[in-house]
């Protein structure tokens, strides 16, 4: 759902609840230590974590001196940091946000008080571009056609699939079976809420381009790719029935449309002229039978990977529990 700030009746959160500020960093010496002094002027309380991948800049220096607790990742790509900082760090609340100075710090508290008073498991920072060149024409594309497809497979409840900040509860972190390692795991994030059909939402906030001296890691094309291909194994893992379903259906359309000349051909002269299209449209019936049994049993076996996803959500603590 989409929401506005006056729209949102949130509560402060606890202060005994334990919030987690996790920063994905590479090569971000430019902005990192501005990024988080903004955070923890907006939220003193939380612990502020930075996880650097391999930066050939002055960045864990930089981290350091503006305070943050520091952790490594040497494998490469924002998706193994994210991986690495969910099973590394301990708290109530995690906010997920990019070391680049583009997302609003100020928006910060609202995120984290929207999801402990609803008692979500996500709350999704939809971006709302403050000036042009914030928004790459190449990524505001691929964003919109990525999200379509998604929508469309999985449902729509999220308008910017591919944002970078989002805040989470502790039983979506820990489990969350984190698997890409680039730039496509913000779309894991997003299916596995989806999938699992959790409490979350997406607020408005306001998006900046980077500053002079900071360059965006992410390319257009290659990560565009990455992510579609993303998208289709998610697909084929959570909704195979529908995949394989509509490739043997296709298959079968195929056939029939293939072998209904040749039978007309058949029961007027008797004769089949076209043996090897016949043969090759009989292939490609048995082929289409096979994908749509294939895909019942999948989504047989899905279905048991689904719960036992479910479970272990339900073994962690919710946010803001109720006391009996």
């Amino acid at each position: 759902m989409r929401q506005t700030r006056s729209e949102l009746p949130v509560a402060e959160i606890s202060d005994t609840a334990r919030v987690a500020i996790l920063i994905p960093c590479f090569n971000e010496a430019a902005t990192i230590a501005a990024v988080v002094n903004a955070f923890k002027e907006q939220l003193p309380r939380a612990s502020i974590f930075v996880y650097d991948n391999n930066s050939t800049d002055e960045s864990v220096e930089e981290a350091r001196k503006a305070g943050a607790t520091l952790g490594c990742e040497t494998r490469q790509g924002k998706g193994a940091v994210v991986r690495r900082m969910f099973s590394d760090v301990e708290a109530d609340v995690y906010l997920l946000v990019d070391g680049d100075l583009t997302y609003d710090a100020a928006s910060a508290p609202m995120l984290v008080d929207t999801l402990w008073s609803w008692r979500l498991d996500m709350v999704n920072a939809s971006r709302k571009s403050m000036v042009e060149k914030a928004y790459r024409p190449g990524h505001r594309f691929g964003n919109w056609l990525l999200t379509y497809l998604v929508q469309v497979i999985f449902g729509r409840r999220f308008n910017d699939m591919l944002s970078g900040y989002r805040v989470f509860s502790r039983r979506f972190v820990k489990s969350f079976p984190a698997s890409s390692t680039g730039f496509e795991i913000e779309t894991e994030l997003t299916v596995h809420a989806l999938d699992l059909a959790l409490p979350a939402a997406e607020i408005e906030t306001a998006y900046d381009a980077r500053p002079e001296g900071s360059t965006s890691k992410l390319n257009s094309i290659r990560d565009g790719v990455r992510i579609l291909i993303m998208v289709l194994r998610l697909l084929k893992a959570e909704r195979p029935f529908q995949l394989f379903g509509a490739l043997g259906t296709a298959a079968l359309i195929l056939a029939l449309l293939t072998l209904a000349p040749i039978m007309i051909e058949y029961f007027e002269t008797g004769l089949v002229s076209r043996l090897p299209t016949l043969v090759a449209a009989s292939a490609a019936g048995i082929a289409g039978i096979i994908s749509i049994f294939s895909g019942a049993v999948l989504d047989t076996v899905t279905h048991g990977r689904r719960e036992a996803k479910r479970l272990a959500y339900l073994s962690q603590p919710g946010p803001n529990p109720h006391r009996a």
